[in-house]
């Protein structure tokens, strides 16, 4: 395979760098709890994981992955996502862990020359936190959270913007992601998609969505790219 040489890596955070799950489900029961509704185990929640947190607090609402147009009011949803984020702030964060090899690829990945930037669909207001717990704000020139523009993954204007940002071509930019909202943005974006196997996409195959190259760990996207990219 012959690659274009590729500057910028835009990474997704929540299932590609990082299992919050743990968290997010103690946030969501929480949030049930306060709200005298039925809570649920952590492996449900863990489906409803990947389109912000306004989607996940009303999937856990209606305890359903799909919710339909008119089922809540968005006065309802207002609240519930406003007890959840206190929720959220209160998790000590203890139980998100990096994935294997996570820590040690970013690095590597910046050593060989290549910006690193996030674009995540967590509310900007959780993510510094996080990046430092990890010793990751320095590896990132660029973060975007979920509502730091209009338009969310899959929408392709943040990797637009990021892009833009720093002045580099599409086509010199890839998309690093777990879910089709990472895939979906990225191939909207007109640039190369990179998928990891083992984060939230709902139970389907990170492959079915054509990505152009996947992975079942971290350490081997990141050979990859340095082969690939390079």
């Amino acid at each position: 395979m012959t690659a274009v040489k590729k500057e910028l890596l835009i990474f997704d955070l929540d299932g590609t760098l990082i299992d919050s799950v743990p968290d997010l489900a103690q946030a969501t029961n929480n949030m049930l709890t306060t709200l005298g509704k039925s809570t649920y185990p952590i492996e449900t929640i863990r489906n409803w994981v990947g389109n912000g947190s306004r989607m996940l607090v009303e999937r856990a609402l209606v305890g359903s992955v799909e919710v339909a147009e008119g089922q809540l009011s968005k006065e309802e949803a207002d609240h519930a996502e406003k007890v959840f984020f206190d929720a959220y702030a209160k998790v000590s964060g203890d139980n998100t862990v990096a994935y294997p090899n996570v820590s040690e690829g970013l690095k590597k990945l910046k050593q060989a020359g290549f910006t690193l930037a996030l674009v995540t669909n967590k509310p900007s207001q959780f993510v510094p936190k996080i990046l430092e717990s990890f010793g990751w704000s320095e590896l990132f020139t660029e973060v975007l959270g979920g509502d730091s523009l209009p338009t969310k993954k899959p929408d392709p204007e943040p990797l637009r913007h990021v892009c833009r940002t720093l002045q580099t071509a599409p086509e010199h930019a890839v998309m690093i992601g777990d879910s089709k909202n990472d895939i979906f943005a990225g191939q909207n974006a007109n640039i190369d998609t990179l998928g990891l196997s083992y984060g939230y996409n709902y139970g389907q195959d990170i492959r079915e969505l054509k990505p152009t190259a996947a992975f079942d760990d971290f350490q081997g996207l990141v050979d990859w790219v340095i082969t690939e990219y390079t």
